[in-house]
């Protein structure tokens, strides 16, 4: 590892999002992140943490740091990353977000599988109801619900022309506190500098998205942390 400053990719879908593919299992989603140089990651499945206790078994014998997240689908169909400081909160939220989805059964053909997976990566279940519908939460109530958790929530990728909090609500509502931003890893150079510009008093990170393993980042997002656990991660979302 690497004093001062640690490559990262905080936005990786497993298989148990239907977009994803179904080589994401937690052993090849976090065999691939060391091989890439990746010292922090977080897998954020949508509206679900159903994958992460595989992920954290795992990564108990591996020099890799997990932070346990969930991208958020709000009522408003804007994409929120939720990070947590344990693995325990983030499936007590899991477990309050499933009242809040619509009853929308999946439609494998459609939207593919939604598989959830142990650490040996054998499927182990299936969710049935659609993952990445929008739930009946507004974005004021999902970041109560995961302050109430002590965690903290990031507008994933905003430059976006769907799902982010700029497209569809054309700003950043300042009573909800936000100090860093989620921008695509494709955003560099001038694009870059303008975002910068346009949003000087946040923090900005980059990470995939990734749905499949050649997407996942290589060295190439860094964040400034004096060392690589979940709390000081969580502390740097939340600072500014």
């Amino acid at each position: 590892m690497n004093g001062g400053h640690w490559a990262y990719d905080l936005h990786i879908h497993s298989a148990l999002s239907p977009c994803g593919d179904k080589d994401m299992t937690p052993n090849n989603i976090i065999n691939m992140s060391l091989l890439k140089g990746l010292e922090i990651i977080s897998v954020t499945d949508h509206n679900s943490a159903k994958n992460l206790p595989a992920i954290f078994e795992i990564a108990k014998n591996k020099e890799i740091i997990i932070v346990p997240g969930i991208e958020v689908n709000s009522k408003e169909e804007v994409h929120l990353l939720c990070y947590f400081p344990t693995l325990e909160l983030a499936l007590d939220f899991d477990r309050y977000l499933e009242s809040f989805l619509p009853p929308t059964r999946n439609n494998k053909k459609i939207f593919g599988e939604q598989i959830i997976l142990n650490s040996e990566d054998k499927a182990i279940g299936e969710v049935d109801y659609l993952l990445i519908n929008a739930l009946d939460l507004s974005i004021e109530e999902i970041f109560t619900l995961v302050r109430k958790r002590k965690g903290v929530v990031v507008p994933a990728h905003i430059d976006r022309d769907s799902y982010s909090i700029i497209s569809n609500l054309g700003f950043i509502p300042s009573h909800l506190s936000v100090k860093t931003i989620e921008l695509s890893s494709s955003v560099k150079g001038d694009v870059l500098k303008n975002w910068e510009n346009n949003y000087p008093n946040f923090q900005i990170i980059q990470s995939s998205d990734a749905h499949s393993l050649e997407n996942i980042l290589e060295r190439i997002s860094f964040l400034p942390i004096e060392k690589p656990n979940i709390e000081n991660v969580i502390k740097f979302f939340d600072s500014t």
